[in-house]
């Protein structure tokens, strides 16, 4: 019989450390401490089954029931422990994650309790297999920021608030070089960063995506205006490799009025 289960984060040393546990727990026989192939091969399961990244430890803990002297039940249940340890290293288990093998002897039974008693201590015949797993990792959601920051993930929006264009303009004002200009040096700070410039329009009629350059008198606008924060970024020595750059004409609008819209954004996609 195989029963699970799983604990609630732990408080330690005054700081809470999201270590969890899962514990099988494999029943024996009265006075016996071999497995059967089906209760071996569960074992197994058990910890194949479980993440090997987040395996940080397994502890393996004998029991037997109440009946026999003191002596004898710590030898049975140290036979028991070290019979789940042997199939374990047996089935390719790595010895040194097996920080304990420790018989833990009999488990006595009040007094008063009379109810069930049989099944009471077929149930303290076993030993329970400990599994200490490794915080899952952190979930982080990407965000929106107005600058360069010292820590991104991939998604993170770079919103330049002074990068904007003129209607119909994919020309770099004087505001936006001053801004790129101050970008461009966060950028040679964190070289590893890497980065897709986003260009984007306004005022467009809905079937239509993307607006004129009134410079080309091409429908790009959008791409041209990511294009020439490209151009810029790349005559401030950010190497071309680090960048690339793609229109999305109007659909993505901030919802804070056309004058925003008409707009470049940088989107982190390696850090």
């Amino acid at each position: 019989m195989i029963r699970f289960f799983r604990f609630l984060p732990l408080l330690l040393c005054g700081f809470l450390y999201a270590q969890e546990e899962v514990v099988q727990s494999v029943y024996f026989d009265f006075d016996k401490f071999h497995l059967d192939e089906k209760q071996g091969n569960a074992v197994v399961d058990f910890i194949k089954n479980t993440d090997s990244t987040r395996i940080e430890s397994i502890q393996i803990f004998g029991y037997t029931d109440d009946v026999g002297k003191e002596a004898y039940n710590f030898k049975l249940s140290s036979n028991r422990a070290n019979t789940i340890k042997e199939k374990l290293v047996s089935s390719g288990i790595k010895n040194k994650i097996i920080v304990t093998i420790e018989g833990k002897g009999r488990i006595l039974i009040d007094d008063d309790v009379v109810e069930n008693l049989p099944e009471r201590r077929s149930k303290n015949r076993r030993v329970d297999l400990v599994l200490n797993l490794k915080p899952l990792p952190k979930i982080e959601l990407p965000g929106f920021y107005t600058s360069i920051q010292k820590k991104h993930i991939v998604g993170d929006h770079i919103y330049l608030e002074n990068l904007l264009f003129e209607r119909g303009s994919s020309k770099l004002t004087y505001e936006a070089k001053t801004q790129l200009d101050k970008i461009a040096k966060l950028l040679l700070k964190y070289r590893k960063l890497e980065f897709e410039i986003q260009g984007h329009v306004c005022c467009t009629p809905p079937y239509q995506k993307e607006a004129i350059d009134r410079e080309t008198r091409k429908r790009n606008l959008s791409s041209n205006r990511a294009e020439s924060v490209y151009k810029y970024l790349a005559f401030k020595k950010i190497a071309k490799t680090r960048m690339t750059f793609k229109g999305y004409g109007n659909s993505v609008p901030l919802g804070k009025g056309s004058e925003y819209d008409r707009r470049v954004e940088l989107v982190i996609t390696k850090i």
